[in-house]
């Protein structure tokens, strides 16, 4: 498999080694068992002939043109700009234009093309991915449907493929992108290779996601996430939360779904999962009584609730937080 990684400047220092070092990884094993067949040739590829780290480390670079073969994928790390204001500036620059057109060329001409972390919004910005399912990371999910209303958006899953196209989702989401491609060409070396690294499984972003950060996106969305935590333990209601906060039920739930990508009532459990998480990692309170506090008839609704939001279970979660006690 040929794969150029295409590196601009300012690219995540992280997201860009580990890509490599995964693919490196993958054929030093291949190799020692003898599988002759299975080998990644991958460039690193550049539009400028100078380019430089997030934390300012020069980037040995092939120039585009130059840059052996035809690539079967086309693989897109992340810049180093994270947060919304950041990174709005930086893909207003020349080569993120360039880099746009330069995917356009490759993509027309047979080429696959994968992109992890903010490299999603690098690709979106190309046109590719109108139409297309995609996952970023999961704080920039508001600007992103902002920017790119054609693309179907799930920021809370960790790696989307999709067509002529895979994203994955924020920071390691690099590695679970490049050991994905290394799964197309041979499953049986992925695993060995997630061993080696020690990679876990990690379908989704959903446990890492604050809710309230991603609710300072908008004015609105921020008034009804104040005023949901306060409700946590009762029954939800849109046309109580539209009229505490001086506004129409459609509206709530047209600014929300825009913003957040999901209805008014799935956030509104998304603040009671995290409020129980919280209360399961830090009390000694049994599921019955979580559930009680955030509004939930009973225990086995929280556990259900957990498990589909999470994809893990009470005891799973009280281990990661160290709290005692019955579950």
């Amino acid at each position: 498999m040929r794969i150029h990684v295409l590196a601009l400047d300012g690219v995540f220092d992280t997201g860009l080694a580990t890509a490599l070092d995964s693919f490196a990884t993958a054929n030093e094993l291949a190799a020692a068992q003898g599988l002759r067949s299975l080998h990644f040739d991958v460039s690193v590829v550049g539009l400028r002939r100078r380019v430089r780290t997030a934390l300012g480390l020069g980037v040995p670079v092939q120039p585009a043109g130059d840059a052996r073969g035809r690539p079967d994928w086309v693989y897109v790390p992340a810049i180093g700009a994270k947060m919304p204001e950041q990174l709005t500036a930086a893909l207003a620059r020349a080569d993120v234009r360039d880099a746009g057109a330069w995917l356009r060329e490759r993509h027309a001409g047979g080429a696959h093309v994968a992109a992890a972390c903010i490299g999603s919004f690098l690709l979106a910005e190309s046109g590719l991915l109108a139409g297309e399912q995609a996952t970023t990371s999961w704080w920039l999910g508001p600007l992103f449907r902002q920017r790119y209303p054609a693309v179907k958006l799930d920021e809370t899953r960790m790696l989307v493929p999709s067509g002529d196209f895979a994203t994955a989702g924020a920071a390691i989401g690099h590695m679970d992108l490049a050991l994905w491609l290394v799964r197309q060409a041979s499953p049986e070396l992925a695993a060995v290779v997630a061993r080696y690294l020690i990679v876990d499984a990690r379908p989704s972003q959903a446990p890492y996601v604050i809710p309230d950060h991603l609710a300072h996106a908008d004015p609105l969305v921020e008034r009804f996430e104040r005023w949901a935590r306060r409700r946590l333990g009762e029954p939800f209601s849109l046309d109580e939360a539209a009229a505490a906060l001086a506004t129409s039920r459609r509206t709530l739930q047209r600014r929300i779904e825009a913003v957040l990508g999901k209805s008014p009532l799935s956030y509104f459990q998304d603040l009671r999962v995290e409020r129980a998480v919280h209360l399961l990692k830090t009390s000694r309170a049994d599921i019955e009584a979580i559930a009680a506090q955030v509004g939930y008839a009973d225990g086995v609704t929280l556990r259900a609730l957990l498990r589909k939001r999470l994809g893990r279970g009470v005891r799973e979660i009280r281990r990661a937080g160290g709290a005692a006690g019955g579950a």
